[in-house]
């Protein structure tokens, strides 16, 4: 088998156009016709748009039959007037009777994907309960394929969506079988979904934004929970607005931590793509149940 492909790689601008047809700014047509002049050695653009594309069963850490791991398809009533909304709840098997800190686990733009499930069973080898809400429910749920996902992502409410994810939290932390302590992780959308919850639940315990759009810095005042903030080296579609609402932060007297990985690329922790940073993503992922175990009390269950 080859060698996985590595950020290193391809050129920084190809990688670019890549991050805006991710996050909807290019579409397929535009991103394929700009990529056109880094085709080389027989690859077009559309082997290089495949190249940089998730590979899900290359970047699975933990399996979906994992023994130590109890997991369900669930759904929870949404407070914005979609019924109910579904979910991927995992908890460690042996866990019995125990009440366990909860962490909700956000997305990325594309749903929850088969990427979001892992790193919900990451989470429950260290002895959290971990919920990972789907917010295309309300069109049908993820639909396993990731340009289908960002299509139907983009026709999201995302007044009621953002709600949707409070009533997630809300009903997460109030589970007979949590503790009461409560944490989030998010990644891309999902690092601002984290950082939207510090804002609005005064009751969070911990907060972990990877390479997330900040709030307006108005809002630091309204964070009473500590930040793990997890930032890219080449990101600067998200690193430029960091330094005013890291300014309001610090003025408001709010516990935070900020990483910045030196060189990595936005979605770095994500082992699906040639963007992954295995060195970055270890480190950070280590400081990430680091500060939750500190801030939620877990026990491990490895």
């Amino acid at each position: 088998m080859p060698p996985r492909l590595t950020a290193q790689d391809f050129d920084q601008e190809l990688l670019i156009l890549f991050d805006a047809y991710v996050h909807g700014s290019l579409d397929r047509r535009g991103f394929l016709s700009q990529a056109q002049k880094f085709a080389k050695f027989g690859m077009t653009a559309a082997g290089l748009l495949a190249a940089l594309s998730p590979d899900f069963a290359a970047g699975q850490q933990v399996s979906k039959n994992d023994a130590r791991l109890k997991t369900e398809l669930l759904t929870y009533p949404s407070s914005a007037g979609n019924g109910s909304c579904k979910g991927y709840l995992v908890r460690p098997a042996g866990a019995g009777s125990n009440k366990l800190p909860a962490v909700l686990v956000i997305h990325e733009n594309r749903g929850l994907n088969p990427h979001i499930e892992d790193i919900a069973r990451r989470l429950a080898l260290d002895g959290f309960m971990a919920f990972a809400p789907d917010a295309l429910t309300p069109l049908g749920g993820y639909p396993g394929d990731e340009d289908k996902a960002r299509e139907a992502f983009a026709k999201l409410d995302q007044a009621k969506t953002r709600e949707d994810f409070i009533a997630a939290a809300h009903w997460l932390k109030g589970r007979s079988d949590a503790s009461g302590k409560l944490g989030v992780v998010g990644f891309c959308y999902g690092g601002g979904i984290a950082h939207l919850l510090a804002t609005r639940l005064p009751e969070l315990n911990a907060a972990v934004p990877f390479y997330g759009n900040t709030p307006a810095p108005e809002d630091a005042a309204k964070v009473k929970a500590p930040l793990l903030v997890q930032l890219a080296g080449e990101d600067e579609r998200i690193n430029a607005a960091w330094p005013a609402y890291e300014a309001a932060l610090k003025a408001a007297g709010v516990k935070y931590t900020m990483h910045q990985y030196a060189g990595t690329q936005h979605g770095f922790n994500n082992d699906t793509t040639p963007r992954y940073d295995a060195a970055a993503a270890k480190l950070a992922w280590e400081r990430t149940v680091a500060f939750f175990k500190t801030n939620l009390q877990a026990s491990t269950t490895k």
